[in-house]
């Protein structure tokens, strides 16, 4: 059962995350209030509706996760663990295209949630570049 998160713990966690998707780096800024609370291990998988699982995802990363824990690497075909963004560092596994629209994978990891996650299906790819026009993405920290 779908355990609702304490708008004290929300709004720790949305601090913590600074209001941006952990996964895709959205910012709520750009985008208004379409970022929830991600259970990095699922609900349905056991995962707790506590602090140490919880994280900031912008709706489509997500919508593409699910309840899953674990993706593909394209390059190696190897069954990875999907990106934490409470645990692991962005910028250890990911980076932006030289224009600024598109996250790279850098380890399999990166990769495979990068994948898993359709982070740069064609509309937020075309937004992103609207972003990068006016000044406001990819994020600077």
């Amino acid at each position: 059962m779908k355990q609702k998160t304490p708008r004290l713990l929300r709004e720790s966690i949305f601090q913590q995350a600074r209001s941006r998707c952990g996964y895709c780096q959205t910012d709520i800024q750009i985008v208004g209030p379409v970022l929830e609370i991600d259970h990095i291990i699922p609900e349905g998988a056991g995962g707790e509706t506590v602090e140490e699982n919880l994280w900031v995802a912008c709706s489509s990363c997500n919508r593409h996760k699910g309840s899953r824990t674990h993706a593909r690497d394209p390059e190696s075909g190897r069954r990875i663990r999907i990106f934490n963004p409470r645990m692991q560092i962005w910028s250890r596994h990911f980076h932006w295209s030289g224009n600024g629209t598109q996250v790279i994978g850098l380890t399999a990891c990166g990769r495979a949630t990068v994948e898993a996650l359709d982070i740069n299906n064609s509309e937020i790819v075309a937004a992103r570049s609207r972003w990068v026009g006016a000044g406001w993405h990819p994020p600077k920290n």
